[in-house]
């Protein structure tokens, strides 16, 4: 028998609720730790089988009846107290409702960054120009590169 088995047995043991099995009678001379965790539950068990209640005090259904009435002479809540909290609940989730909605139908007509046009402008207008600009951006910045390096090869070639 393992120690996890008869830990979970032990309090009811402790306390006398239940006798040890046979098995475990045999783990609990040959493990000392638990039979140690045993003493020690019995015990805890002991004194608190010979703990006494403490007696309320003489005044205390006085206090409880003077509170109780304290309590019941309170004002009641209106009708509207109960009303309001059900209807701000509904109006928060209405406002919810309105604004996951704004949310995903706003940018049905809007063009995102990154996509391009579905209306191509004709060629060799301001907007045409503009579109191919940077619609070829990487390849016209590869250019001046072209253009550095042409540079430095004439410098060095004429000293």
């Amino acid at each position: 028998m393992k120690c996890d088995e008869i830990r979970e047995r032990m309090p009811d043991v402790a306390a006398g609720f239940s006798k040890p099995t046979i098995d475990e009678g045999m783990h609990l001379e040959s493990c000392g730790t638990c039979a140690q965790e045993l003493k020690a539950l019995r015990a805890t068990m002991a004194v608190l089988d010979e703990w006494q209640t403490p007696e309320p005090t003489p005044y205390f259904d006085t206090r409880l009846q003077a509170r109780l009435r304290e309590e019941m002479a309170k004002p009641r809540a209106r009708w509207f107290q109960w009303f309001r909290q059900p209807v701000l609940a509904a109006a928060f989730t209405v406002l919810l409702g309105i604004g996951v909605g704004v949310f995903y139908t706003r940018d049905s007509g809007m063009i995102h960054h990154g996509q391009e046009a579905s209306i191509a402008a004709p060629p060799g207008t301001a907007v045409g120009d503009l579109q191919a600009l940077d619609k070829n951006h990487d390849m016209y910045s590869d250019f001046d590169l072209l253009d550095d390096l042409e540079l430095q090869q004439n410098v060095a070639a004429n000293p």
